[in-house]
C-alpha cells in the first residue's frame, strides 16, 4: 500500500530517532559535518581548509559527509551520524520537528526571497499564478520551493489540491521542465539561474512577498549543550566566509563552479547574487516564518500533526559576534 506523502516524508525521521540509542558514541575530538552541494559557505570552508585551521587549537579533526538533500541530512543528524548540519531550507526543520527530532538552531542566513522562483517556458500560455489550476508542476518535496508553491497558490486563491504536483529532485525537475513534461517548475539557486541562462524561461513569481527563504544551520540539542566552543568557532568562520564571498563574488564563483556540476562562473555569480550569505544568530522572533510554514503544510495535509516551530533549542554565539 502506498503511504501518503506526510507519512513517507517522516518515516525516515521516525526510524532514525528510534535507532539513535543503539549507535556508538563518537570520540569528542572528531567533528562530523553534513552538507549538500548547494551548501555554499560550508563548501568554501571545506575547500579552503579554513575550519580545520580554526579548530586546530581545540585538537578537533573534521570529517565531511555529503548528502543529496536536506531531509536525509537531518536524518543523519538525528541518528548521530553527523554532529552539525550545513544550511538547509527553512522547511526541512519543520518536518524534522514533526517527527520529534531534538534540534538546535545555531545560525541562519538572512532572507533571500529572490533565490527561488516558479518558472515556465517562454512560450508557455501561462501568465499568472491563477492559471496554474489543474497544471502539472515540478517541485521538490519538503524543500523551500515547496512552501513557495503553497504560498503562491494561496495568493492566487488556489489550494495545493488544485494542482498536480510532480515531486522531483532538482536534476529530474530540470529534465522534466526542459522536455515539457511539466507545465511549470519551482526551484532554487543555483538550479534557477542555470535554467534561466540556458533555457528560454519566464518567471511567474519568486519569493518576494511570499516566502522569505531563510536557510538554517542545525545541530542536536545534546551537541549544542556539550560543545558550545565548537559551535562558536564554526559560527565565526561562517560569518567570515559569507563576508568574503560578498566581497569576492567572482573568485567564489570560480571555486564553486566545479563543485556545482562545472557551472560557468557567470551563472554561479548570478546565483550567489540572489543569496544574502549574511550569517547571523537565530532569534526567537525569526521563527515566526517557521510557524507559518508549519501551519501551511499542515493545512495542506502534508504534515500529520501541527508543529510548534518555537519548540526548539537556540544556541547563542558570544555577545561580540551577534549580528
Amino acid at each position: 500500500m502506498s503511504l501518503p506523502f506526510s507519512r513517507r516524508a517522516l518515516i525516515g525521521f521516525g526510524l532514525a530517532l528510534g535507532l539513535s540509542i543503539a549507535l556508538p558514541v563518537q570520540a569528542q575530538t572528531q567533528l562530523r559535518i553534513g552538507y549538500q552541494k548547494s551548501s555554499t559557505l560550508i563548501s568554501l570552508l571545506k575547500t579552503q581548509g579554513t575550519l580545520e585551521k580554526a579548530l586546530a587549537a581545540q585538537d578537533i579533526h573534521i570529517s565531511w559527509h555529503e548528502f543529496a538533500s536536506g531531509q536525509p541530512l537531518l536524518e543523519a543528524l538525528n541518528v548521530g551520524n553527523v554532529d552539525l548540519s550545513a544550511d538547509v531550507a527553512d522547511t526541512v526543520p519543520v518536518f524534522a520537528q514533526a517527527a520529534g527530532a531534538q534540534l538546535a538552531y545555531f545560525a541562519q542566513e538572512a532572507p533571500s526571497p529572490g533565490a527561488q522562483a516558479i518558472i515556465v517556458r517562454d512560450d508557455s500560455p501561462l501568465h499568472s499564478l491563477s492559471e496554474l489550476k489543474g497544471k502539472k508542476i515540478a517541485v521538490t518535496k519538503a524543500a523551500g520551493s515547496h512552501y513557495l508553491l503553497i504560498a503562491a497558490l494561496a495568493k492566487a486563491g488556489l489550494k495545493f489540491s488544485d494542482i498536480q504536483p510532480a515531486y522531483l529532485t532538482p536534476a529530474d525537475g530540470r529534465a522534466a521542465f526542459e522536455n515539457r513534461k511539466v507545465d511549470a517548475w519551482v526551484t532554487w539557486e543555483p538550479f534557477l539561474s542555470s535554467a534561466q541562462r540556458q533555457l528560454p524561461t519566464r518567471t511567474l513569481a519568486d519569493g518576494r512577498e511570499l516566502a522569505s527563504y531563510q536557510r538554517y544551520y542545525l545541530t542536536s540539542t545534546r551537541f549544542a549543550k556539550e560543545h558550545p566552543q565548537v559551535l562558536q568557532a564554526v559560527y565565526t568562520e561562517l560569518v567570515k566566509a559569507g563576508d568574503w564571498l560578498r566581497a569576492n563574488p567572482r573568485q567564489a564563483a570560480e571555486i564553486l563552479g566545479p563543485q556545482w556540476g562545472n557551472l560557468d562562473p557567470s551563472i554561479v555569480e548570478q546565483a550567489n547574487a540572489r543569496r544574502s550569505y549574511q550569517v547571523r544568530a537565530v532569534q526567537a522572533s525569526s521563527l515566526v516564518e517557521q510557524q507559518k510554514i508549519a501551519d501551511a503544510f499542515f493545512a495542506a495535509g502534508l504534515l500529520p500533526k501541527a508543529v510548534d516551530a518555537s519548540a526548539v533549542a537556540i544556541w547563542k554565539p558570544e555577545a561580540g559576534d551577534v549580528r
